[in-house]
């Protein structure tokens, strides 16, 4: 059976380079960065190495790059040091984050007596910044955190425009930035963030591993204690294999970046094409410029397709998805699009489609064909 994978926004499939990087270190390199003999000193510096070439490709000090076990972690981190340790007394956020953010405000809202202010979202899910200056207009100390490109729709946030807002008002800024770290550049001298996060399997690396950039003093404190490493930040032996393997895959996707993009950029105007001619009633969640890899869309089918929509592309080998893989069980509408839909388009069949280089055109006839067949 074809077997076509089309949900790179959930993870994505690593380079071979990156499998070989990793197998090589894990062979030959296995010491414990923290020892002092020959086995961990190669460690240490494959370790370092790996930290500056994250850091080159965003244009930081490598100082400001923490290794986490992933997004969801450094989401956490971020938030929850800003409330007990720098005292925040506000978040400003909005209703279709990921999940790694909401829950956690939820619980700093409860359990720190946090005032939580969520931002309008406009009908193509766009950030509505007017509401977001008025709202920083009230003098409280406030980190504002805005995601850069939406998970499910692929909406782009401005985040030089935000970040100066931000600063106008003397407030903290994250960003999780985890699809887009890797797919679109992101320049940490000129964009004025002091916070964002990445997760290495979104852009063909390893899972179980991320980052964040934690700008200069920000005053930031640790999560999990233990030991000394990550500059005191983040405590536990450090994953070399799979650090040197995230770094590898940024590397191969910036050095990557423009012909990739094209390409995949031209696999989403064809499947648009191929979605005008044979389904025309179909519509974009979101913008048709929105990021270039997503595409979400509401089906023209009866309201009774949707329950196995998934399935029935399943059993066709297709693998795509309703929104974020972290609830993907659940029969629920997406909290995105609750946001952005009526009652009704809601109830009605609607995919996330993701891309990455790894695609073909075949691969976007096979699930035009498929879903004519449904």
């Amino acid at each position: 059976m074809k077997k076509v994978y089309l949900d790179n926004a959930s993870t994505t499939a690593m380079r071979p380079e990156v499998i070989q990087e990793m197998t090589k270190i894990m062979t030959e390199d296995f010491g414990n960065p923290s020892s002092t003999h020959s086995f961990g000193r190669n460690g240490k510096t494959i370790l370092e190495l790996s930290r500056k070439s994250i850091a080159k490709h965003l244009n930081c000090s490598a100082q400001e790059i923490i290794f986490t076990s992933g997004g969801t972690e450094a989401d956490n981190w971020i938030l929850r040091s800003a409330v007990e340790d720098l005292k925040i007394e506000r978040i400003i956020t909005t209703k279709i984050e990921h999940h790694a953010v909401l829950h956690t405000v939820l619980v700093l809202e409860s359990g720190y007596n946090v005032q939580v202010d969520y931002v309008n979202i406009n009908a193509d899910g766009s950030i509505d910044l007017t509401h977001l200056s008025n709202l920083l207009a009230q003098e409280k100390m406030t980190i504002v955190s805005l995601m850069h490109v939406n998970n499910e729709t692929g909406t782009v946030l401005d985040l030089n425009r935000v970040g100066v807002i931000c600063k106008q008002y003397g407030t903290l800024f994250h960003s999780d930035t985890v699809q887009s770290v890797g797919k679109t550049e992101i320049d940490l001298q000129e964009t004025p963030v002091d916070f964002i996060i990445a997760s290495a399997h979104k852009f063909h690396g390893p899972k179980g591993v991320g980052f964040a950039f934690i700008r200069k003093n920000s005053g930031l404190q640790p999560l999990i204690f233990g030991g000394e490493q990550e500059k005191g930040l983040r405590a536990g032996t450090e994953a070399v294999h799979q650090i040197a393997g995230m770094a590898k895959a940024l590397s191969l996707s910036y050095e990557n970046l423009d012909r990739e993009r094209i390409y995949i950029s031209e696999l989403k105007t064809y499947l648009i094409d191929q979605l005008e001619i044979h389904f025309p009633g179909f519509r974009i969640n979101g913008k048709r410029d929105d990021f270039y890899n997503i595409i979400n869309i509401i089906l023209p089918f009866s309201a009774d397709k949707t329950s196995m929509l998934l399935f029935s592309l399943d059993m066709k080998g297709i693998a795509v998805s309703r929104g974020s893989a972290c609830q993907s069980g659940s029969i629920k509408p997406s909290h995105v699009l609750k946001e952005m839909l009526s009652e009704e388009d809601l109830k009605l069949p609607n995919l996330r489609i993701s891309f990455s280089h790894y695609n073909t055109k075949e691969d976007i006839d096979w699930l035009i064909e498929s879903l004519k067949s449904i």
